[in-house]
């Protein structure tokens, strides 16, 4: 049974994550490099750890929810996480990254003797606020069973799809839909309001048919009231879409509107728009 966990990174996701995890009684040690963050989990129970392989000693199970770059470097650099890691506890890698990186670190915990699961992340902040959180699992079966209940206090759906470098996999085809579904709705509003529709009547209208989703009725929304504070790094969903470029070179395939959508968010990176949240392109488009 699952009773402790170091939790490390506490970004915009990973900070509700820890807190829901806290609320389920688990003992957890937290680990950020801004202090505040692991502050304010600190006040609601969690204890702090100065280093990765501080939060990862003695714990049954080790999450890490960080970008690529940050996750190796707090996994393999100095006092790094799988320097404390202990044989048969569960590594869980809920970052978003590539395939090479993903099985790099899965191959790492093994010379380590530990377990490793594959489970990125799919939602926004309030998503995780609200336990409401997707996870696309990749690993044994039974590992993934194992993980269950923990993972339930942070997400609403925990979803199977095969063995470990799979949930990778899946996630770009969600990050590409994602970027497109934005797209196509940035585009509508923007030409809407050009023909001199209102945004409320431009969603009232596409809420009402075949074309309605969650992702329209929240984000059109916002997009109305002007609201762009980061739900979900706009610069988090180009990095997902250039990954999506790299997989379709090397499957020799040509995917022209994941290109022309990339190019658009990549505009608005340049524009200074990556921290703001994803929907924001739609001011690179006006």
């Amino acid at each position: 049974m699952v009773k402790k966990i170091g939790f490390i990174g506490l970004g915009t996701v990973g900070r509700h994550m820890a807190a829901n995890l806290l609320k389920g009684n688990y003992e957890l040690a937290v680990f950020h490099n801004k202090p505040q963050e692991v502050e304010d989990l600190v006040r609601l129970g969690a204890a702090p750890a100065s280093t990765p392989m501080e939060a990862a000693r003695g714990k049954d199970m080790v999450i890490v929810v960080m970008p690529e770059k940050e996750e190796m470097e707090a996994a393999l650099g100095e006092q790094g996480l799988l320097e404390g890691l202990d044989p048969g506890t569960i590594l869980v890698d809920m970052g978003t990254h590539s395939l090479e990186t993903t099985l790099d670190l899965a191959q790492e915990a093994v010379r380590k003797r530990a377990l490793f699961l594959e489970a990125p992340v799919w939602g926004t902040r309030e998503h995780a606020a609200s336990g409401l959180l997707t996870i696309l699992a990749g690993g044994d079966h039974a590992l993934v069973s194992r993980c269950r209940e923990v993972l339930s206090h942070v997400a609403l759906n925990i979803i199977h799809v095969g063995q470990v470098g799979d949930a990778t996999r899946m996630k770009y085809i969600v990050n590409l839909v994602q970027a497109e579904l934005m797209e196509a709705l940035s585009e509508g509003m923007v030409l809407g309001e050009k023909l001199g529709f209102k945004p409320e009547k431009i969603l009232e209208v596409l809420e009402s048919g075949g074309v309605a989703s969650p992702l329209f009725n929240a984000k059109g929304r916002s997009i109305s009231r002007g609201d762009f504070s980061r739900n979900l790094a706009l610069k988090y969903v180009y990095e997902g879409l250039v990954q999506v470029k790299e997989v379709a070179d090397k499957e020799n395939l040509d995917l022209p509107a994941a290109n022309a959508v990339r190019k658009v968010f990549e505009a608005a990176v340049h524009a200074g728009r990556g921290e703001e949240d994803f929907s924001a392109i739609v001011k690179v488009l006006h």
